[in-house]
């Protein structure tokens, strides 16, 4: 075996050659990678002995994309185009063997190959677009060629790997070798391959083809899905120049719309998210020797919509739950709500009966507090009343094991207070899931004045272990998420008194992107948290509609009014209300244009991360970022709310918010008076 450079060796067996990469931990086609390949393929080539060449990789995969560090650097080494067009057009068959994954510029480079072999683990996939981007080297045009029209769209507008059996089934694959055998297998069809009248058959001179209108319907089977994103359409566009345009033709035009994708501001928004959901992981000041304590079993206190949907978490996960409930009614309930979500999980397919079962059997009801003494992690997942939580926590620390973690779900309150009613305030933090918590993968991490490093390093891993996107916040009202939605919520409350409806103000949010407007928001989760009729003065229109009963969705009128099915329609009796307000206020209403909306209900949440960020409250601006994108859903193309207020500019938005009568934070009129951003420098 000859080494090439220190990440690819070549070697050779008779007369096949074997170039092996080997560039832990997934083999991403960086410089190095790209030109080891490039110059073991002109080894190879030359070789007199040498009729055919395996390209395999070392390690747990095979290349599983490009090296998106890269990205946007000044190109080092040969570039991807020009490697593949040197396998694609090498004299002697170039075979890929893969294991793992081929993602991206992996799977790309596999395509130029002549022939393609996989182990049955393998998985396929062309995710560029999740970073906002296209596949850049040929995938869109060579796909369609092997897997057909319709199959490519899917692949390449949802980013979804396949796996082996569908790759075999579609023609992505030619073959299949023993899971043990890649290497052995991958050699025994390259001498196949020379057997055969084409053996350097090229994917490019494939024939492609599509039905009429196929293009026209995927884009409306998928608008809802799409609606913001640039970058699915890009790719249409790409897999549609694959039928119209002749090979070359079609690269070219895949060229100059990667490009124009690479230079926008939806994939600079998409590339910094997908860094700043891995920064979150890291806690700064945290030892990455500290050993998380192990969590053999979970307590869930409250089996209620929180209580249920975090218990499912741990369940899914293989993890034992011990569920608690004050009486016999609530419990049951609980636990067939939890029954009856795996089931229609199951009717769709996404589960299995067996493990539903499996699920269902980790679970074990109980009306004692007592019965929680054996758990590792406890959580509490009641009423949002400061004085309950205290009085289950200061029963807990009577209960709980030493070493058992003590966690609050509590979405507002003050970890600190409830931690210092036990005798071990390091074992208490917060874990704010949020709602459906089954669902949604944000998991806020509190970090209480106390809390001992390797609780939090726990809660960060069992966290990730069921899946979620941990985020660590500090104490104060409301931690990172629910303290910014406050400013966001008090500037749409001003703008309908002003003069806009609740309508106007939610269709400029839902147009900017988000799943839903605050209004909307309010309605979904009741109108009535929080409110009680013995403390109603009437005085603002939320009291005016509880009075009312228009409570939210649950009672079929709140700020919109619904139909059966929950479809909401703007109420004539809220435009009524909202009228009156505004006269009872002495305001004089006028026209407010959805710009001014927009910038009244975002600057203020991007001036209150900036507050967030003074107080230590979040470590990084990304880290604010991550949570708006998990836990709010704010459009991924938009990067969360610090990184548009960089895109906004500043010192834009601090003049804006001047303006509107809110006078920036120190952090924010600093960075601004600087020229710089939260995510920029």
């Amino acid at each position: 075996m000859t080494a090439i450079n220190p990440v690819t060796d070549l070697a050779r067996d008779g007369d096949i050659a074997l170039i092996t990469v080997d560039s832990p931990p997934v083999n991403a086609l960086s410089a190095a990678v790209r030109d080891g390949i490039a110059t073991a393929l002109d080894q190879a080539i030359a070789d007199a002995e040498c009729r055919a060449i395996v390209l395999i990789c070392a390690g747990r995969t095979f290349i599983a994309g490009a090296d998106i560090s890269e990205f946007g650097k000044p190109m080092q080494g040969i570039g991807l185009h020009e490697l593949l067009n040197k396998i694609e057009s090498s004299p002697k068959p170039v075979i890929a063997a893969i294991h793992g994954t081929a993602l991206g510029g992996g799977l790309e480079t596999a395509l130029a190959a002549h022939w393609r072999i996989a182990v049955p683990s393998a998985k396929f996939g062309l995710p560029e677009v999740k970073l906002g981007l296209l596949p850049g080297a040929g995938g869109t045009q060579r796909l369609p060629r092997l897997v057909g029209v319709e199959r490519a769209l899917a692949m390449v507008t949802s980013g979804t790997p396949i796996g082996a059996a569908d790759a075999a089934r579609s023609g992505l694959i030619d073959a299949t070798a023993e899971e043990t055998r890649l290497r052995e297998d991958a050699i025994a069809l390259a001498r196949r391959a020379l057997g055969e009248p084409n053996p350097l058959k090229k994917v490019r001179d494939l024939p492609v083809q599509a039905e009429p209108g196929m293009f026209d319907s995927f884009r409306k089977a998928h608008a809802r899905k799409f609606r913001g994103f640039d970058a699915p359409e890009y790719n249409i566009r790409c897999i549609e120049a694959a039928v119209t345009q002749p090979f070359e033709e079609g690269l070219a035009t895949e060229r100059r719309l990667f490009l124009d994708l690479m230079d926008g501001v939806q994939s600079r928004a998409q590339r910094y998210l997908f860094f700043a959901e891995r920064q979150a992981a890291k806690i700064p000041g945290l030892s990455e020797g500290i050993a998380p304590r192990p969590i053999a079993r979970v307590g869930v206190i409250g089996a209620g919509t929180m209580g249920g949907g975090i218990s499912m978490n741990f369940l899914s996960a293989g993890i034992p739950v011990t569920i608690v409930e004050t009486n016999e009614a609530a419990l049951e309930r609980g636990v067939g709500i939890m029954r009856r979500n795996y089931d229609n999980t199951a009717q769709k397919g996404r589960l299995t009966p067996q493990a539903v079962e499996q699920a269902m059997a980790r679970l074990a009801p109980s009306l004692s507090l007592d019965d929680l003494a054996d758990c590792d992690l406890i959580i509490e997942a009641v009423f949002e009343n400061l004085d309950l939580k205290k009085q289950i926590f200061s029963r807990l620390d009577t209960i709980a094991k030493a070493g058992a973690i003590l966690a609050s779900n509590t979405s507002y309150l003050d970890i600190d207070a409830i931690a210092a009613v036990t005798q071990r305030p390091s074992d208490v933090l917060g874990m704010h899931f949020f709602s459906p918590a089954n669902v949604m993968r944000l998991l806020e991490i509190v970090r209480g004045a106390k809390t001992s490093p390797d609780v939090l390093a726990t809660a960060m891993a069992i966290g990730r272990r069921i899946g979620k996107v941990p985020v660590v916040a500090g104490v104060c009202h409301g931690f990172i998420g629910n303290r910014m939605l406050e400013p966001r919520q008090r500037a749409a409350n001003a703008l309908i008194l002003e003069g806009a409806m609740p309508w106007d103000v939610d269709r400029a949010l839902t147009e900017f992107g988000m799943p839903m407007g605050p209004f909307q928001m309010a309605d979904l989760a009741g109108l009535d948290i929080g409110w009680s009729r013995e403390t109603s003065r009437g005085e603002t229109l939320r009291d005016r509609l509880c009075e009312m009963d228009r409570r939210g969705q649950k009672t079929g009128a709140g700020f919109y009014d619904y139909d059966e099915k929950r479809t909401p329609t703007p109420s004539p009796i809220v435009e009524r209300l909202v009228l009156e307000q505004s006269a009872g206020a002495g305001i004089q209403r006028r026209t407010i244009a959805p710009e001014e909306i927009l910038e009244r209900c975002t600057y203020p949440m991007i001036d209150e991360g900036a507050r967030i960020l003074e107080e230590n409250i979040a470590y990084r601006a990304s880290d604010i970022d991550i949570v708006w994108l998990y836990g709010y859903g704010w459009p991924a193309y938009r990067g969360g709310p610090m990184f548009y207020g960089d895109t906004v500019g500043l010192a834009t938005v601090a003049d804006k918010l001047r303006r509107y009568g809110h006078e920036p934070s120190a952090r924010l009129t600093k960075l601004a008076e600087e020229g710089r951003g939260f995510t920029t420098g």
